[in-house]
């Protein structure tokens, strides 16, 4: 019997209670391969399981965790063998099923991607799930037909962890890059990071009625949905598209068809978290070869198990700057 650590939410009488506990090998769910985890990261979907969320997770106690790398244990899938480095993300991990907040998690063999060698297992979480959907947007906007040629494109919600890994990344392949962050203290951080001019959530606010605004950008990640989602899709150049991954704003959003129908624009729906195997491939070994990032430690603030409960506060209240990467050894 193999025992390791975890952090565990509870749900009582009183609510929900966090705490670091040991657990044993044998109580993780079935799966076929068993990891020993080395690293996690802090995402906002991870503090929504941490507090209770319906959406997100249903059964208590549990452990939190939608990313995990680490070294497989033992596998009954052809695919792995002890000792490789492996890297989950998505599907049910952390939500329903025990995630990267414990020492150990036993998972399905395809929810299970090879570490590209370029990575090393702290960077792959430093990107983690937050990476791969700003990965994911820039890659089906630049199928779209977006260049550096289209104009500048424009990142809401850029101080988190899919708008800062957005803008390094749009940075890297020759972008500029406008930002909108309600943060004013950050924005030596926005600049550093690639961003090219800042603007407060209140500039995209600002003609809500209209069915159009300025033809201004050449392409929109945007982290945060609602109607900043569809001001931001009223100013896109001619022919341009938006990329939507979030909905930390509201689920909602006041729409017409003028934008679509007069200036022939795109909303582009993205999803990492049920997105094929292959695919999660793909983008991984895209991050560790023609899309690595050289200043990626940028964005990292390190995180032990011990911390996560104040990181989840933090998230929460909007505070969490850039990934919290917790490491588990």
């Amino acid at each position: 019997m193999s025992q390791f650590q975890a952090f565990r939410v509870e749900k009582g009488e009183d609510g929900f209670t966090r705490s670091i506990v040991t657990r044993d090998t044998q109580d993780l769910p079935p799966g076929e391969v068993l990891i020993d985890v080395h690293y996690s990261s802090l995402n906002y979907k991870d503090a929504l399981s941490a507090t209770g969320n319906p959406g997100v997770s249903r059964n208590f106690p549990h452990t939190p965790g939608i990313d995990a790398s680490g070294v497989v244990v033992s596998s009954d899938s052809d695919r792995f063998g002890t000792g490789d480095p492996v890297v989950v993300i998505g599907f049910d991990l952390g939500m329903g099923t025990d995630g990267g907040y414990g020492q150990q998690i036993r998972v399905p063999a395809d929810w299970v991607v090879a570490l590209p060698e370029a990575l090393s297992m702290e960077d792959s979480m430093v990107l983690g799930t937050a990476g791969v959907t700003a990965a994911l947007c820039v890659d089906k906007l630049e199928s779209a037909g977006m260049t550096p040629q289209s104009g500048p494109v424009l990142v809401t919600g850029a101080t988190g962890g899919v708008g800062s890994v957005a803008i390094m990344l749009l940075k890297a392949l020759g972008y500029t890059i406008t930002a909108v962050s309600g943060k004013p203290e950050q924005h030596e951080f926005l600049t550093r990071i690639g961003a090219s001019e800042i603007l407060p959530r209140e500039a995209l606010q600002e003609g809500g009625k209209k069915p159009l605004l300025a033809e201004t950008y050449g392409g929109v990640v945007d982290t945060v949905g609602g109607d900043l989602l569809f001001n931001a899709l009223k100013s896109l150049r001619y022919g341009c598209s938006l990329a939507a991954c979030g909905l930390v704003a509201s689920p909602q959003f006041d729409a017409t068809v003028l934008p679509f129908i007069l200036r022939h624009v795109n909303l582009l729906g993205v999803d990492s978290v049920q997105l094929p195997l292959a695919e999660k491939q793909r983008i991984w070994d895209k991050l560790a070869s023609s899309w690595q990032l050289p200043r990626l430690h940028e964005l990292k603030r390190s995180l032990e198990l011990t911390d996560v409960s104040a990181a989840i506060d933090e998230i929460l209240a909007g505070k969490m700057v850039g990934r919290g990467v917790v490491s588990l050894r």
